[in-house]
């Protein structure tokens, strides 16, 4: 029996060869069809998994499960030697829904607020994000986070005359708020601060 993963109509199947896992396809679809169901033809695919034991080339070496995209990545043991497996990290998609989602709080647009206001605002989401895509290659949300510190940099420049029009300084200025309370925003205790030097 092989092991697999199921979420509503997504499922992950894991098979030992290629050969194993075309027949187990076809087992699906088979039953399937007696549904009247088939199989998504663009999301089913049979993905190589591939790391530092598996080093042959294949078609698909990707998939995209949850929010995460699966994929070969440069790793660390416990003794800093490096070395290559197949694991998870936060997909393109969902990196574009959390940034989009972002903007749509217009949290620049809220200067009539205190920071302290806006990290009650939007704490939760950030810490709820974190959780869920932060288990794994934590750092490839940075560049998510950046992207919220910039929106504060600029909420900054809004609220505060002598930040008007001074980009860097509102960042220089977010970034030293940061250092003295970095448990203001989940994203900067989990180390995504704003840039310090003006």
């Amino acid at each position: 029996r092989n092991p697999f993963e199921r979420y509503a109509d997504d499922l992950v199947v894991h098979c030992q060869t290629e050969a194993q896992a075309n027949e187990i396809k076809k087992a699906i679809a088979e039953r399937l069809a007696q549904c009247k169901l088939e199989l998504h033809p663009a999301k089913t695919k049979i993905v190589y998994c591939k790391d530092d034991e598996r080093r042959k080339r294949s078609l698909n070496e990707k998939f995209d499960f949850l929010g995460y995209t699966f994929r070969a990545r440069r790793s660390k043991n416990r003794y800093g030697k490096h070395f290559i497996n197949f694991s998870p990290a936060v997909s393109n998609k969902a990196k574009k829904a959390i940034t989009s989602t972002m903007r749509s709080w217009k949290m620049h647009l809220r200067s009539d607020k205190k920071i302290v206001d806006l990290s009650r605002m939007f704490n939760p989401m950030i810490r709820g994000w974190i959780n869920y895509y932060g288990k794994y290659y934590k750092s490839e949300l940075y560049q998510i986070f950046n992207v919220a510190n910039r929106t504060l940099a600029r909420w900054a420049e809004r609220k505060y005359k002598k930040l008007r029009g001074h980009s860097r300084r509102a960042m220089h200025w977010l970034g030293g708020i940061a250092k003295r309370e970095p448990q203001l925003f989940a994203h900067w205790k989990m180390g995504a601060i704003p840039a310090t030097r003006q």
